[in-house]
C-alpha cells in the first residue's frame, strides 16, 4: 500500500482492509484509504454509512474486527495510547463537566496531556475560539454551542498534528464556523491533517482538500475539491446513493 520509496511513516493515515461488524451487520466492510500530512479529508454520507464508525476506529475508541489501521504510522490495536497523545477528537458529545468552569475543565485535560506551560495554553486554545470572555463560567450555564466551542479548545490542548472530527458543527453558529475551522486547521505554520465527517456538502466542500462519500461501509466516491463545484457533488452524492454496494 506503500509509494515506491515510501514507508508508512509518510501517511498520518493509512488504512488497509478495515472492517467492523456488530453482530451480523458490516458497518466498515473493506475500506481502504490513505491520507497524506497535512491534508484535510472531509467525508459525506447517510446516517448509518459508517462515518462515525471510522472516527472512533481512528480515535481508538473502537477497535477494527479486521483489517490494518495506521494512525501517524502508529498501530490502533497495540498503541492506542501514544495514538491519543498525538490526535485530537471533536464529536456530538463535549467531554465536559458541566459542575466544573471552562477553565476547570480545560486544566483537568491539560494535566491529563501532561500539557507544559498549563496556563498559558489555555488562555491560547480559549482565545482561538473566542471563549475568553466566558473561561471562568460553568460549563453548565454555557450555550450549546459555547460548549461546543469549548470542546474544540480541548482538543486542541496538546497541540495535535491530527484532527478527528465528528459533525464538529453541532451547536455552533455559523458567524463561528469560519474563525474555528482555522484554529483546527493550522497552528503556527504547521498544517494539520483533519478528517471530517458532515452532512453539510457545501460547508464540507469548502473545507476538504479531498472528498469522499461512505455509503453502507464503503468509499463509494473520492475527488479533489478542485474538481468540482456544489452542483457537481450535490449529483456525485444523489448518484453515489443510486450505486449498488
Amino acid at each position: 500500500m506503500e509509494r515506491p520509496g515510501s514507508t508508512s511513516q509518510a501517511w498520518a493515515i493509512e488504512i488497509q482492509g478495515l472492517t467492523k461488524s456488530f453482530s451480523n451487520k458490516l458497518a466498515l466492510n473493506g475500506l481502504d484509504l490513505e491520507v497524506s500530512q497535512g491534508e484535510s479529508v472531509v467525508i459525506f454520507g447517510p446516517n448509518g454509512a459508517g462515518k462515525t464508525t471510522l472516527i472512533k476506529v481512528l480515535a481508538t475508541i473502537m477497535n477494527p474486527t479486521s483489517g490494518t489501521v495506521l494512525v501517524d504510522g502508529l498501530n490502533v490495536k497495540h498503541n492506542a495510547e501514544e495514538i491519543r497523545g498525538r490526535i485530537g477528537v471533536v464529536t456530538h458529545r463535549t467531554f465536559l463537566y458541566s459542575n466544573l468552569t471552562a477553565y476547570e475543565n480545560l486544566e483537568f485535560y491539560s494535566r491529563m496531556y501532561d500539557v507544559s506551560g498549563r496556563k498559558k495554553r489555555i488562555h491560547e486554545v480559549v482565545a482561538m475560539v473566542g471563549m475568553t470572555s466566558r473561561l471562568y463560567d460553568r460549563v453548565g450555564t454555557l450555550s450549546r454551542g459555547m460548549q461546543q466551542r469549548l470542546s474544540i479548545a480541548r482538543s486542541l490542548l496538546h497541540k495535535p498534528a491530527i484532527m478527528l472530527l465528528d459533525e464538529p458543527e453541532t451547536g455552533l453558529d455559523q458567524q463561528a464556523i469560519p474563525m474555528l475551522w482555522n484554529a483546527l486547521e493550522t497552528e503556527g505554520e504547521r498544517k494539520r491533517t483533519i478528517i471530517l465527517t458532515t452532512h453539510n456538502l457545501e460547508r464540507g466542500l469548502e473545507m476538504g482538500d479531498r472528498l469522499l462519500i461512505l455509503n453502507k461501509g464503503k468509499i463509494v466516491y473520492q475527488g479533489s475539491r478542485q474538481a468540482l463545484d456544489l452542483a457537481g457533488l450535490k449529483e456525485a452524492y444523489q448518484h453515489s446513493m443510486r450505486v449498488r454496494v
